[in-house]
């Protein structure tokens, strides 16, 4: 049974909630969800379970190629109750990739992607420092305990809970890095438009943000180690920004470490919003251009899909 909840606020000031401001605000939160529980992850597996005594050492993490699974379904479940929070109100982007996808090729208004954008990130920001408030302990027992080079007293190790970099088999080149970015935020987009595509097998009943959040764990699971599947510039510059002013100082801005990779932080921004649009492209050439030319035709679908009722008459 339906409940009426009445506002917080007073409906005067609730008016000025009703449009722009209050969809920022839902992106807003929709992004902090987004990195509490996704970072929140990577806390638990990189520091605090290592530092509770539930590993084997106190810097024991990721023995095997299953221990990725604690972060590729974490981060699932991150994207899943993220859209789940801010959807009803702001179609849930919590991207900027995807912001500016739907901006090229969805009919999102122009003048909403910058402030989009903003929410997307400061949401970020204010999700990464939610984490290291809760986290902190774990996190300076574990670089104190860690062995290996340091900045500042912090470890890449930990700067992994909040930001990527590149796998060493890059040798701090761009071009890997920079191209995985691009596959698979291409892939995240083009996923995330087939579902919600009502001429397309679109998921019903509402398990939308659920399937999204399949997309990701998918991608983790098949493109994650190259570089950390940032696949979100809000996600990566969000939290690096916070670790930067939390003391990780060049390991996090520009992203630097020296002998490994250097000015990394640029990649997991420029990547996904390339990306992005690539993916939304690909998708409209090869699938969204054969729905439209079919509907305007109609054209009935293939055997197996579900077809239209039809009445005696009709037929």
């Amino acid at each position: 049974m339906a409940v009426e909840i009445q506002p917080l606020l007073k409906p005067s000031r609730l008016r000025r909630r009703g449009g722009l401001w209050g969809e920022c605000l839902a992106e807003f939160l929709g992004t902090f969800v987004l990195i509490a529980f996704g970072c929140g992850v990577v806390a638990m597996a990189v520091a605090a379970l290592p530092g509770s005594g539930r590993t084997s050492g106190p810097t024991t993490f990721f023995l095997g190629a299953g221990d990725w699974l604690l972060i590729t379904w974490g981060w699932a479940m991150a994207v899943v109750f993220g859209v789940y929070v801010a959807g009803g109100v702001s179609g849930a982007h919590i991207n900027p990739a995807v912001t500016l996808a739907f901006a090229v090729r969805r009919k999102f208004p122009w003048p909403k992607v910058l402030p989009y954008w903003i929410s997307q990130l400061v949401g970020a920001f204010a999700g990464a420092a939610l984490v290291y408030a809760v986290y902190h302990d774990a996190i300076n027992t574990f670089d104190d305990a860690m062995k290996g080079p340091k900045t500042n007293g912090h470890t890449l190790a930990s700067f992994s809970i909040f930001g990527t970099f590149p796998a060493p088999y890059f040798h701090g080149g761009i071009w890997g890095p920079l191209i995985d970015q691009i596959v698979g935020t291409a892939f995240l987009v083009m996923l995330v438009v087939a579902l919600i595509d009502l001429r397309n097998t679109a998921v019903k009943a509402n398990l939308g943000p659920l399937l999204i959040g399949f997309a990701v764990a998918a991608i983790g699971m098949s493109f994650g180690a190259n570089a950390g599947y940032a696949i979100n510039p809000a996600r990566d510059l969000g939290p690096r920004l916070f670790t930067w002013a939390a003391g990780w100082q060049d390991l996090a801005m520009p992203g630097t470490l020296s002998g490994a990779f250097s000015n990394y932080f640029w990649i997991p921004i420029v990547g996904p919003l390339i990306g992005g649009v690539i993916g939304v492209l690909i998708y409209d050439l090869f699938i969204g251009d054969v729905l439209h030319i079919r509907a305007q035709e109609e054209i009935p679908p293939e055997p197996g899909r579900t077809r239209p009722a039809t009445t005696a008459d009709e037929e």
